[in-house]
């Protein structure tokens, strides 16, 4: 038996599941609703408050399917209640980050100002330079957790961090590997 698999998720007040025809998953909280298809081999049941999956054979499908599904369906409770976020820092000179309304605008190095444009429940939030020598921070905000993490990952892919200096976008718990630079000529 998966051990994810069989933990029951716990519904929090406010917190309505709803289960059509084939899987198709719909949970609505205080922050908005989600939807998304899952396998339709999978059970999924639902309590007062708490949703179990339980898969139907022991085949290698079910059992690799049993945790994905409670997974994804926890991910939809928290994202709904909680919302999920991602946080982002920004290095090096001149590297700079605003909004304009929902727009994100980013100064990284080129000839010309990135702009992203949010999707559907994901906002940006810029913080404030400290210091000089100080990251920016930047975080990704919204109640699905894919596309959080997808938006969070195109902006780091835009200039990721170099092993020399670390000038570039990183993930605020991300680890740099720094690298020494060129050795000057022995005599």
């Amino acid at each position: 038996m998966s051990r994810i698999g069989k933990k029951p998720i716990t519904l929090p007040k406010g917190i309505t599941v709803e289960i059509a025809q084939g899987n198709l998953v719909t949970v609505k909280g205080k922050k908005g609703s989600l939807t998304q298809q899952l396998h339709p081999d999978m059970i999924i049941e639902q309590d007062a408050e708490t949703l179990t999956v339980t898969r139907p054979s022991d085949s290698k499908l079910h059992r690799s399917l049993h945790g994905l599904t409670r997974t994804l369906l926890s991910n939809m409770v928290v994202g709904v209640t909680d919302g999920w976020e991602r946080k982002l820092e920004i290095n090096g000179v001149g590297y700079r980050a605003q909004l304009e309304g929902k727009t994100l605008v980013l100064q990284l190095g080129f000839s010309h100002p990135v702009r992203i444009d949010p999707p559907a429940n994901v906002e940006f939030v810029v913080g404030e330079r400290k210091a000089a020598n100080e990251p920016l921070g930047l975080l990704v905000k919204g109640i699905d957790k894919q596309v959080v993490g997808e938006m969070a990952s195109r902006i780091r892919g835009l200039r990721p961090p170099e092993p020399y200096k670390g000038k570039g976008v990183k993930y605020a718990e991300e680890k740099i590997r720094r690298k020494a630079g060129k050795a000057g000529k022995a005599k």
